[in-house]
């Protein structure tokens, strides 16, 4: 009972965060506008995302425009973008491989395959979470990098976006989630108990068979 639920624990903890991370994939606000120095107001704010970057007037109207190639686009945001849709079909892979393992379930009948099965789902979210961490790491280093850097331009400073966050988050409960679906099954396959019968009836010298006694009231 306790196995099950912490694997009805992690799995659930795993889930919210593979759907975290597919929102952060297409969220566009992993670097937004520094408002520093004189640019404290500004009549536009700047987002910058994986697939599209989008002007947001002091109005509310916002404009939006995907990325015209991919080739002009930086190393950290190309890595960004294949770690981060790695890391959205190892989420979706995860799920399959456990809810298949599942002591819920009845996909898999041999109790240590199941166990197996459980742990490889358990594994393969702590690498979806380590996936996505590295180029949420990767573009904070670099925006802070920019930021003090005093070559670069105040209007082509930025900060660190809600999407950062939000996946550093994600990644939490990815890493947490899939430690527990390793630990949750456990060790021995043994769930039932074995009963012994002793006869209750034993044959005699002449052929008959004599019941014992001692079996009935």
């Amino acid at each position: 009972m306790v196995s099950a639920g912490l694997e009805i624990l992690g799995l659930g903890l795993c889930v919210i965060g593979s759907l975290l991370v597919m929102v952060v994939c297409g969220m566009p606000m992993w670097k937004v506008t520094a408002f520093i120095e004189a640019n404290i107001v500004v009549a536009q704010t700047i987002w910058d995302g994986l697939w599209m970057s989008c002007v947001v007037q002091s109005t509310g109207q916002m404009q939006c425009k995907v990325h015209d190639s991919v080739l002009a686009l930086g190393h950290d945001l190309q890595a960004a973008r294949a770690l981060t849709v790695i890391s959205c079909v190892f989420g979706v892979l995860g799920l399959m491989v456990v809810i298949a393992g599942a002591q819920c379930t009845n996909c898999i009948s041999a109790e240590n395959v199941k166990t197996r099965v459980v742990n490889a789902g358990g594994v393969i979210y702590i690498t979806s979470g380590l996936f996505v961490l590295v180029p949420l790491c990767w573009m904070a280093n670099n925006i802070i990098s920019d930021f003090y850097n005093p070559q670069v331009p105040a209007s082509k400073k930025r900060e660190i976006g809600a999407a950062l966050y939000i996946g550093w988050a994600a990644t939490a409960l990815l890493l947490i989630g899939g430690a527990l679906l390793c630990c949750s099954c456990p060790s021995n396959g043994n769930s039932g108990y074995s009963a012994k019968y002793a006869p209750t009836k034993r044959a005699t010298p002449n052929g008959t068979v004599d019941y014992d006694k001692r079996n009935y009231v």
